[in-house]
């Protein structure tokens, strides 16, 4: 393992804000992977930690294969991590918004162009972002149609769903879109967490960069097979909105079946006690979704759920 400086941004006032990564391997720039851009990132940084701490112990025995190489950057933003904020610097910006970046640009601009320059060479590219509401998803391959996307080669992750997005003009300066644009195959791992560590969640996601590095030629890593995934439009989640607002009672978990007319959540009156609101399924489905939060406003999204299609 050779420890690479992949950024580095000056600062008057304090030690330089260093962004460092883990190359694993010789040879050809076969995957990189990349965890938190924000400082809320907890469990993508920490999967890329057990990452290392997986290929490491690879590399000893010989298992990275000949001519390979993996780059791991458990994240892009320590400075964030450093001071519990979730974007970067005195100036908030997000870094996940600011690519292809810019050579003189604002710092998080600079940052990201910095990145960008390192990492557009390799043939796969991995990133674990976070979404932008919180709740906890199914773990996921979430992907942007624009044209480069390869929903087979996402299947060899084998988690159990693969999302397919139609890209909005915000997504032109996220990571994963410039680097479709730069001929890398990229895929997003959605973790179903963020600012807490889930262990068994971060395992799941482990074993699935693992199992695709393994399919791909990338090392030699006994893996289970996992699941055969199940390719989505993201147009074709139905999300279920809570009518007012209160305490959040959820009654099912996600990866539960639900049925039209299913009770699936109450909302509780904060002063009262009272059940306000009973939320039925819409159609039939499977929770992908789960809102996390304890209170809920009126239209709050509370679950999303994939539609199941009738024969």
């Amino acid at each position: 393992m050779n420890k690479v400086e992949i950024c580095r941004i000056k600062s008057p006032y304090r030690d330089d804000m260093v962004v460092n990564g883990y190359l694993f391997g010789k040879g050809e720039e076969s995957a990189c992977i990349i965890g938190s851009m924000r400082g809320t990132e907890i469990q993508q940084t920490y999967i890329c930690s057990q990452i290392v701490k997986t290929l490491k112990g690879l590399e000893h025995n010989g298992n990275i294969c000949a001519n390979k190489s993996v780059l791991v950057i458990p994240t892009v933003n320590p400075y964030a991590l450093n001071t519990g904020r979730k974007f970067w610097g005195v100036e908030d910006e997000d870094i996940n918004r600011a690519y292809p970046g810019r050579e003189f640009g604002k710092t998080n601009e600079r940052i990201a162009r910095q990145v960008m320059e390192y990492v557009k060479n390799y043939t796969f590219g991995i990133q674990f972002p976070s979404f932008y509401a919180d709740g906890e998803f199914i773990p996921h391959i979430r992907m942007m149609e624009t044209g480069y996307q390869n929903t087979s080669l996402a299947n060899l992750f084998g988690l159990p769903f693969v999302v397919v997005r139609k890209p909005q003009p915000i997504d032109t300066t996220t990571l994963n879109y410039n680097w479709q644009n730069e001929m890398t195959a990229a895929f997003s791992v959605y973790s179903g967490y963020n600012e807490t560590i889930n262990e068994e969640k971060a395992k799941q996601s482990v074993s699935a960069v693992l199992r695709f590095l393994t399919r791909m030629g990338i090392i030699r890593y006994d893996s289970l097979s996992g699941y055969i995934s199940h390719v989505i439009d993201e147009d074709s989640l139905t999300n279920i909105y809570s009518g007012s607002g209160g305490f959040l009672r959820k009654l099912k978990k996600i990866g539960k079946e639900v049925h039209y007319g299913e009770v699936v959540a109450e909302v509780i009156d904060p002063f009262e006690g009272e059940v306000k609101e009973q939320i039925k399924a819409p159609t039939d489905g499977i929770i992908f979704f789960a809102q996390r939060e304890p209170l809920i406003n009126e239209s709050d999204i509370v679950y999303r759920i994939v539609r199941r299609i009738h024969e």
